[in-house]
C-alpha cells in the first residue's frame, strides 16, 4: 500500500460518503444550516480540480424568500415542459418529487463564470471541461455534505436564460444547477428514481472495457 494513503477508517469514512450520497428531494422544514458548517462546504467546492486552475464555478447563495419562490415557479414551469417531452411517461414523471426548493435549509445556484473563453489550456478542442470542472466542484460540495449528516439535491429542470435574468447572471456566464441543501428526514438506501421505479442503475461490468470501446466486461461484477 502507498505511504500516501489514509488510515482504514479515514478510507472507510471516504468510500461511506461515496456510497450513500443521494440525490435528496424531501427536506427537513424549517431547518438550518450553521454558518461555519456552510463556510467547510463551500471551501470543499471551491477546492475542486479544475481544468487549467481555471475555477469556473460561481456559487449564489438564495437568502430572499421571494426569490426562492420565484425560482421553484421557474422550476415548476419546465416541469410541465418536460413532462409534455416525455410522451407516454409524461403523468408518471409529474408525479415524481423533483425538487425541495420551498422546504431545504439552503438554496444555491451554480453557475459557469463569465470569461471562460480566455483559458484555452486543456479546453482547446474540449471546451466542455470548463461544466466538468464546475461538477466536481458540486461532487466535492456533495460528499462533504453527506459526511457532514445533510442532504443535498440537485436541480437541473429550469431553463437558463430564465433563471440567469432572474438573478442578474451577466452575459457570457450561465447556470448550470440549482442546489437544495439541508437536513432530511433520512437517507434512503437506494437512488431516489429507484425507489420510485423511473429508472434502474446498471452494474460497473457494463462501463468497464479494456482497449477498446466494446460490449466486454473486465468482471468486476457489482462492485
Amino acid at each position: 500500500m502507498s505511504r500516501h494513503a489514509f488510515s482504514s477508517a479515514e478510507r472507510r469514512a471516504v468510500y461511506r460518503a461515496i456510497a450513500e450520497r443521494r440525490d435528496m428531494r424531501r427536506f427537513v422544514p424549517d431547518s438550518t444550516v450553521d454558518e461555519d458548517v456552510l463556510a467547510r462546504l463551500l471551501h470543499a467546492a471551491h477546492a475542486a480540480p479544475s481544468v487549467g486552475l481555471m475555477q469556473p464555478w460561481r456559487f449564489i447563495r438564495i437568502t430572499d424568500p421571494r426569490l426562492r419562490r420565484q425560482i421553484h415557479s421557474l422550476v415548476d414551469e419546465e416541469r410541465l415542459h418536460t413532462s409534455r417531452a416525455l410522451g407516454p411517461r409524461g403523468e408518471e414523471f409529474l408525479a415524481l418529487k423533483v425538487e425541495g426548493i420551498l422546504d431545504c435549509a439552503e438554496l444555491f445556484v451554480v453557475a459557469l463564470g463569465d470569461g471562460r473563453e480566455a483559458h484555452v489550456f486543456g479546453r482547446r478542442t474540449l471546451p466542455q471541461m470548463d461544466l466538468a470542472s464546475v461538477s466536481c466542484a458540486i461532487q466535492n460540495l456533495w460528499l462533504a455534505a453527506r459526511a457532514e449528516g445533510l442532504g443535498m439535491g440537485w436541480v437541473s429542470i429550469f431553463e437558463p436564460v430564465s433563471l440567469a435574468e432572474l438573478l442578474g447572471i451577466p452575459e457570457g456566464a450561465e447556470p448550470v444547477a440549482i442546489l437544495c441543501l439541508g437536513p432530511v428526514p433520512e437517507f434512503p438506501d437506494r437512488p431516489a428514481l429507484e425507489l420510485d421505479d423511473w429508472a434502474h442503475a446498471r452494474p460497473l461490468a457494463e462501463f468497464v472495457s479494456e482497449n477498446q470501446w466494446r460490449p466486454v466486461a473486465l468482471g468486476w461484477g457489482h462492485g
